[in-house]
């Protein structure tokens, strides 16, 4: 049994940003307020059920994971981990920039860097060392959540390292948008999807900070508890 409450590591562009406030409105909650929002009418225009769309992604507000949820390993505090997560920032890194796109990745929808950018493969990596020592060992049944007989031998390598298969070289930056699709459905999300994200003009984006994210049990989303910016 998963214990709680549970803190992620993410990218979130910030408050203010216009990134944030286009994965927000889709997916109908603010993570930095906990605020539910409505959903725009494009939205709901392409998929009625669009609030079912979008469940499993508004459970962790609009982000983009750098060290999967966890809860704290015994002996280590809340405090502890905020302390860590602006110890980590304060140390001087090339800041990756990206160019962001909508595209479909595992058969969900997600903003995506266009082509891989070694400073931010670099970035998560780091958290993920970094912040390990505040994850308690994987037991054997949040294992078998994960399915390990579906990962390839690699990532369950590091399923069993790190708790989460999909790091390193298997790591692949998204900011999740919907759940998993199926191809019908999918193309005319997508569309909509992309021609919204056109009006933001964000031909750049700066993977400037992180953000600690904490869900307070299981029926809890996650929110914004602390944001530091990172040092170049």
């Amino acid at each position: 049994m998963t214990d709680f409450p549970r803190y992620a590591i993410y990218f979130a562009a910030g408050a203010d940003h216009a990134l944030t406030r286009f994965g927000a409105e889709l997916l109908g909650y603010d993570a930095y307020t906990g605020d539910e929002l409505p959903f725009h009418g494009d939205a709901l225009r392409v998929a009625a059920d669009w609030r079912d769309v979008t469940a499993d992604p508004r459970k962790y507000g609009f982000h983009g994971t750098l060290k999967a949820p966890m809860a704290l390993v015994s002996g280590k505090a809340e405090a502890e981990l905020a302390a860590a997560c602006a110890t980590f920032a304060a140390k001087a890194r090339p800041i990756p920039l990206i160019r962001p796109i909508v595209d479909s990745i595992s058969g969900f929808i997600a903003v995506v860097p266009a082509e891989p950018v070694d400073t931010l493969q670099q970035l998560a990596a780091d958290c993920v060392r970094d912040f390990d020592c505040f994850r308690p060992a994987l037991t054997a049944d949040d294992r078998a959540r994960r399915k390990p007989e579906k990962l390839s031998e690699r990532q369950r390598e590091y399923l069993d390292r790190w708790g989460y298969p999909y790091v390193m070289e298997e790591f692949r930056f998204h900011m999740t948008l919907t759940g998993r699709l199926d191809a019908e459905r999918r193309g005319p999300i997508l569309e909509m999807l992309r021609a919204r994200f056109a009006g933001l003009r964000l031909d750049t984006l700066a993977i400037d900070r992180i953000a600690l994210f904490k869900q307070d049990d299981a029926k809890a989303r996650f929110r914004i508890i602390g944001e530091w910016r990172l040092v170049s």
